[in-house]
């Protein structure tokens, strides 16, 4: 056998050649042809990079049998436009669940964030509400009566019919055919909407794209029970109208097809999962599936901007001395004066005195007399339970103890009113509760702190555009004591700045 010096090189290809088509030569391409598959490569290549950066102005919806009809015509006008205006309020419709029978008792939450002419929505009840013999109040949004649903299937033994009828306020909402509606909102009779800050959270989000926006439950044994991929009706969540339009189709064989599933936001979650689109969560969404005092998680609130609370029946008053409704007027009397701000935290030390200083802007200032770290104080203070069980854990978030010893205990200070500042300024002022009583600590480093009248809290508007950035507390630091009240300047920290205990 023929050895060759050179290494062989094998063609694997070689057995089956003759199976192969003859290889074209190169000499049948003309110059001609050439150049014309030049062009067609050129032609194609500009083609792909137009319609990638223009695409065809209109949404396309992923269900091919949906009724084109159902679109309102001022929908795909703002989405084949370009530079649309932002999210205003006049472009989100409000669905409200509430009753006939408890309308009365339950509509002043409701009516405090709730502006005619301005907001847009209905609540919608189960039957007409003339039994009274009173007129709708026209603080009130106005009222629809919601269809029938005796034809749908319940199946859940420990819950309520409603559930169907409140979950189909969406479709319900959707056929009115209302123009220049970019978001559908949910939410329940006893749900307290922050619109300022919902209509800037929802400025995030590309309302032609299929959202679903809203939070979890605070409890753990809630979203085991129902759901942690959902959003929380009474904390109320948003639904984008392209993915509104998907969910109208399917929804009423969903109610049936989870019978068995207890609520209205447990029934639209899981239509959710059918269309494939998740919740997506917002932290100022407040289910507030708690028992107690809602003080430890709101002094302790999250980096994101306050949107709404829930169950304020089912929790002491956020201020003493007051009743619920008059509670959350004035923690809104702050809120109006710089909406982003409101419970934003910061913290503080005194470094002579070693005192920490902990506000929750237009609620509350905590004094502590001694050195807390940072990590603890933006770590809520468990006062309060879980919300089916009244059990002291689990929560979707760490808590740390509220000591029963008053010389571990905050000395609080509550939010008493609000003045402009000028300058893009505010100045917020905190006293302590005129009827206080705790038992006091006897220790010299209360005794100073004590004497502390109040504190009048001065900080810049803050510009609702800081959501749309990497998210950082803000900084705070004491200016001086004037006759026993404390000034305090919030900031934004410089750089290089951490808020390290001395």
């Amino acid at each position: 056998m023929h050895h060759s010096s050179e290494p062989a090189v094998r063609d694997p290809l070689k057995p089956w050649k003759h199976l192969l088509y003859p290889p074209l030569r190169l000499t049948l391409l003309t110059p001609n042809m050439m150049k014309g598959l030049f062009a067609i490569c050129i032609f194609a290549v500009f083609s792909f990079c137009y319609f990638s950066a223009f695409p065809t102005p209109k949404w396309r919806s992923n269900c091919a049998d949906c009724d084109p009809t159902l679109i309102h015509p001022s929908f795909r006008q703002f989405v084949g436009g370009g530079g649309e205006e932002k999210t205003t309020i006049s472009h989100i419709l409000f669905g409200i669940g509430g009753s006939a029978e408890t309308w009365s008792s339950r509509r002043h939450y409701c009516e405090l964030w709730w502006k005619p002419n301005v907001t847009r929505g209905y609540v919608w009840l189960d039957e007409e509400p003339g039994k009274t013999g009173e007129p709708w109040p026209k603080t009130s949004p106005p009222y629809k009566v919601s269809a029938d649903t005796s034809r749908f299937k319940y199946t859940n033994w420990y819950g309520s019919r409603s559930a169907i009828r409140i979950a189909r306020i969406v479709k319900e909402s959707f056929e009115l055919g209302l123009e220049n509606v970019r978001w559908f909102v949910l939410g329940d009779d006893d749900t307290v909407f922050f619109t300022e800050n919902l209509v800037n959270v929802l400025n995030k989000y590309d309302h032609k794209q299929m959202y679903y926006i809203g939070g979890n439950s605070e409890s753990v044994e809630q979203n085991l029970v129902h759901s942690y991929t959902m959003g929380y009706g009474g904390g109320g969540f948003a639904i984008s109208y392209p993915l509104a339009a998907e969910l109208v189709r399917i929804l009423d064989g969903c109610i049936d097809r989870y019978a068995e599933f207890y609520g209205s936001d447990l029934k639209i979650g899981g239509c959710m999962s059918e269309i494939g689109v998740p919740v997506t969560k917002e932290l100022g969404f407040h289910q507030m599936d708690i028992r107690g005092s809602p003080f430890g998680l709101l002094s302790a609130h999250p980096l994101a901007p306050l949107v709404s609370l829930h169950h304020l029946d089912y929790v002491q008053s956020l201020f003493p001395g007051t009743n619920r409704v008059d509670s959350v007027k004035r923690l809104i009397q702050a809120y109006k004066s710089d909406p982003s701000r409101t419970l934003q935290q910061s913290f503080c030390y005194d470094p002579i005195r070693n005192w920490s200083i902990s506000v929750s802007w237009g609620y509350n200032v905590q004094l502590y007399p001694f050195l807390v770290t940072a990590k603890d104080l933006s770590t809520p203070l468990q006062t309060f339970l879980t919300f089916g069980s009244w059990s002291q854990e689990p929560f979707t978030f760490n808590t740390r103890v509220m000591s029963l010893k008053p010389c571990e205990r905050p000395i609080i200070f509550y939010f008493d009113r609000v003045e402009g500042f000028g300058h893009g300024r505010t100045l917020t002022m905190y006293r302590r509760p005129r009827q206080d009583n705790r038992r006091q600590c006897d220790g010299e480093n209360y005794a100073a702190a004590y004497s502390v009248k109040g504190f009048n809290v001065s900080a810049p508007l803050l510009h609702p555009t800081i959501w749309n950035k990497a998210p950082r507390r803000e900084c705070c630091e004491i200016m001086k004591d004037a006759n026993g009240v404390l000034e305090v300047r919030i900031r934004g920290c410089k750089e290089r700045e951490s808020v390290t205990p001395p």
